[in-house]
């Protein structure tokens, strides 16, 4: 039996895992779309890192393929992606179901956002432009 652990580990090996303070490095440089996974009762407790768009985990897919009705002009498989949601879990498995559609330079947060707030960076309200 897998366990859902184990497919973490295998999404994470396929994928760049970033700590909060490289991605935080990477967002500054810019010319990356960075996804906030988490639903919106998350975002509205904890905030968000500047410049995400909020895509929930369950709608990534549809919105990264270009083929779907659902498609956001945000999404270019060869463009940098970062991805990251509450601890890591959720961003891992997300990565390499893009990687699976074709996106070639994926990474998440390691930690997420409470690994990027443990890091001291920058949170915003949800909501604030």
């Amino acid at each position: 039996m897998t366990h859902v652990a184990d497919l973490v580990a295998a999404a994470r090996a396929r994928i760049d895992n970033l700590s909060p303070e490289a991605a935080s490095d990477e967002l500054r440089k810019g010319d990356v779309l960075l996804v906030d996974l988490r639903e919106p009762t998350e975002r509205a407790a904890t905030g968000e890192i500047p410049g995400a768009i909020a895509i929930p985990r369950g709608m990534l897919e549809f919105h990264a393929d270009a083929a779907s009705p659902y498609h956001r002009e945000e999404f270019d498989p060869a463009k940098r992606v970062v991805l990251y949601c509450a601890s890591g879990g959720r961003s891992a498995l997300s990565g390499a179901a893009l990687r699976d559609l074709g996106y070639e330079d994926v990474a998440h947060i390691d930690g997420g956002i409470r690994g990027w707030i443990a890091a001291g960076l920058e949170v915003d309200p949800v909501g604030a432009a």
